[in-house]
């Protein structure tokens, strides 16, 4: 079985400002998101499944799936506020998704076989999509892949980020923790951190087991935060839980592509130029869906 793309398209780019997943970066108007679609088609993935909020689903509808027809199949999924093990939680207004793992978790039903998890606004390079599909060849179980970046290749120069830091043992993952507020001034040698530490950038590889895994994180974590307007499941740190409690074997695959995302609407024309210049070596048509 070909193995799946499952795409996290739902965040709402507050800090962006707008809808990135679908902003222009190519030299013939592609997105961050037809450059990953494309080098996972090379890799071999047969089906893209698009987790997206409900309010953008017609503008995204209209931009992804006549630009992939006949290339991939395609498939939507939307990620819901009260779409949660056990019912709604406690009435809160949600500013924001309930986050990544959650992403995910609501695509269960949408995905049958091995599949890797993307951001939809973040480029990862085509080998990384090719050691993805390697590695889920092979999947079984509760073992896992995290295509990993090294931390000063992922940082911004338009402001401080989150970035879920790695360690790991014997070329496994063995915990997550997420670091707030990372800028510049603090990787260098003597500062916060070196620049060297592997980082999950959100590119994964799993099989259908991680559902069960995350549906029972998500029951605790709503428990526990549901009232919280502003709280989040992130994916990293629910693999890490996992990964601490026994349930899962994560192998970290150090990445040797350039990591490349939007953030802030500063970072467009630094992430425009970084596409032209690999379209000018010939990594990638200047036109990729014509």
């Amino acid at each position: 079985m070909a193995p799946a793309l499952l795409v996290l398209a739902a965040g709402m780019g507050s800090r962006y400002g707008g809808l990135k997943q679908i902003d222009p970066v190519g030299p013939s108007g592609e997105t961050m998101l037809d450059y990953a679609v494309y080098d996972a088609i090379r890799a071999g993935f047969a089906r893209a499944v698009f987790v997206i909020r409900r309010e953008f689903g017609d503008a995204f509808r209209s931009a992804v799936a006549a630009r992939y027809a006949g290339r991939i199949e395609c498939a939507f999924v939307f990620q819901e506020d009260d779409e949660l093990p056990g019912g709604p939680a406690p009435a809160a207004a949600r500013r924001k998704p309930w986050g990544t793992g959650h992403a995910v978790w609501c695509a269960r039903g949408a995905v049958q076989g091995p599949f890797a998890v993307i951001n939809a606004d973040d480029f990862y390079g085509a080998g990384s999509y090719g050691a993805l599909s390697r590695f889920l060849g092979g999947a079984r179980g509760a073992s896992y892949a995290l295509v990993g970046f090294r931390l000063a290749g992922t940082l911004s120069d338009s402001g401080a980020v989150s970035r879920g830091v790695c360690r790991t043992e014997g070329g496994r993952l063995a915990s997550i923790t997420e670091e707030k507020a990372i800028g510049g001034s603090d990787v260098g040698p003597g500062r916060r951190f070196s620049g060297s530490e592997v980082v999950s950038m959100n590119c994964w590889a799993f099989t259908p087991e991680v559902f069960a895994g995350l549906g029972d994180l998500l029951r605790g974590f709503v428990a526990e935060k549901g009232s919280d307007p502003g709280a989040e499941f992130y994916l990293p740190e629910a693999v890490s839980e996992l990964v601490r409690a026994g349930r899962a074997a994560v192998e970290v695959i150090a990445s040797e592509e350039a990591w490349f995302g939007i953030t802030y609407r500063g970072d467009r024309d630094r992430v425009a130029a970084a596409v032209e210049g690999l379209v000018a070596r010939g990594a990638y048509p200047r036109r990729l869906f014509g």
